[in-house]
């Protein structure tokens, strides 16, 4: 065996010349049961006659059947973990004789791991001031208003007008026309110009209002075009917040009273924060196990996951409406721009699954179980068939792995050193 760099290895087989008469003579018996000769019925045409109209394809698959074979038992006499497609070069192969090749291939690296436990990390208990819980209050609150038509009178800020929109000019092709659109006076999302041009209207006017939009509008059709609009006021409405009292929690749900709500945010909030700061944690102790290790890690890993994350890209831009099968891709450049965190995360997930290993952490059914009924319900769908699904298409291994992992982090997280924050100054 030679190490040729990193985890590429290579071998020289040698397969004895018996073996290979022997497999030689089990192929053309093979092909002669098959073979449509003139002259002869299926099976029983001579061997010779055989061997010198198919000699070329009986050596091919003779080859087929005897180097895996041979690839394989030399690599257990080595013990070596092959990952990757073996590449077989200098082949000598003559009727008669003994054949050699060499087989490039990579394995697995060994890990030597160190002591993770009591690593030293950054973390502290998350806080909720009271000024937390009354912000989400308020946005709960917002967005429970309610509209309530107005009387005639002339709009003024704070109004909401039901307005009808007709383009004048400054689109290409049909005009747009929009009905019931909401505008707020004075809003924060509202452009300033819309505002100018319906203070002081009352229902049935009909104002005009001039907006440039920016470049980057989400509207391609009206980005950064200059549109006159016509603007007819159908009806005026005020939004209206409910009060925050007992009431209001009781709207909410289960609740008897505004501090039980209040409890809840704190500790919705509480949760959020905490799985924030934990997250923020792990990632950092898996950053300071990958810098604590030195091994070579194997190209072929690399290649998956980047392979990976790039299919994880096109099918995210495929669900936006993007034409993936438009888009060309480079792969020597998509390489290279993502090696150097391709490399960063199959070195952490090696270092995870050795940890786990180690620490004989594993998934167990009821957890697989947990996580097929959760997708089963996000998906609405009756859980055999989606535990069938799943298994069709061989993602039981990915909820495995990731529950795992998440038991690994949990692992690091739970013995590792929390230490303060430093002090801003």
């Amino acid at each position: 065996m030679a190490l040729i760099e990193g985890c590429k290895h290579s071998l020289d087989i040698h397969i004895p010349a018996d073996a290979v008469s022997a497999e030689i003579e089990k192929v053309v018996e093979k092909v002669r049961a098959k073979a449509h000769i003139q002259g002869f019925r299926p099976g029983k045409a001579p061997a010779s006659i055989i061997r010198s109209k198919f000699m070329s394809d009986i050596r091919q698959e003779a080859l087929e059947n005897l180097v895996p074979v041979y690839l394989e038992k030399e690599c257990e006499k080595e013990n070596l973990r092959v990952i990757s497609r073996p590449n077989v070069k200098n082949l000598h192969f003559h009727e008669g004789e003994a054949v050699h090749f060499k087989a490039e291939f990579e394995v697995a690296p060994e890990i030597e791991l160190k002591d993770v436990r009591g690593l030293r990390v950054t973390y502290a208990e998350p806080a909720v001031a009271d000024s937390d819980i009354d912000e989400r209050l308020s946005a709960i609150q917002e967005s429970r208003a309610q509209f309530v038509n107005v009387d005639p009178r002339p709009a003024q800020d704070g109004d909401h007008c039901l307005v009808t929109l007709e383009s004048v000019s400054g689109i290409e092709g049909e005009p747009m026309k929009q009905e019931d659109i909401n505008i707020e006076i004075g809003g924060k999302d509202t452009f300033p110009e819309f505002s100018a041009a319906l203070r002081e209207a009352v229902p049935g006017d009909v104002r005009e209002a001039e907006i440039t939009y920016p470049a980057d509008y989400a509207a391609e059709r009206l980005a950064g075009k200059t549109v006159k609009f016509r603007i007819t006021l159908n009806q005026l409405r005020l939004r209206e917040l409910p009060e925050i009292n007992d009431d209001f929690a009781k709207d909410l749900g289960d609740f008897q009273s505004l501090d039980e709500v209040r409890e809840e945010i704190r500790k919705s909030i509480f949760r959020e924060r905490e799985h924030s700061a934990q997250t923020q944690a792990k990632n950092d102790l898996v950053d300071r196990i990958v810098e604590m290790h030195e091994f070579p890690v194997p190209e072929t890993y690399i290649d998956n996951q980047i392979e990976n994350t790039v299919e994880t890209q096109l099918r995210s831009m495929q669900a936006q409406g993007v034409d993936v099968s438009k888009i060309k891709l480079d792969w020597a450049k998509l390489r290279e721009a993502q090696l150097e965190r391709a490399t960063k995360d199959v070195k952490a997930s090696m270092l995870l699954g050795k940890i786990a290993t180690t620490e004989n952490l594993h998934a167990t059914q009821e957890e697989v179980d947990a996580e097929v009924q959760r997708i089963a319900r996000q998906q609405r769908e009756p859980v055999a068939a989606t535990r069938m699904k799943l298994e069709k298409e061989g993602r039981i291994n990915n909820i495995v792995n990731r529950i795992i992992t998440e038991k690994t982090l949990n692992f690091l997280f739970e013995q590792a050193v929390k230490e303060a924050p430093a002090a801003a100054e």
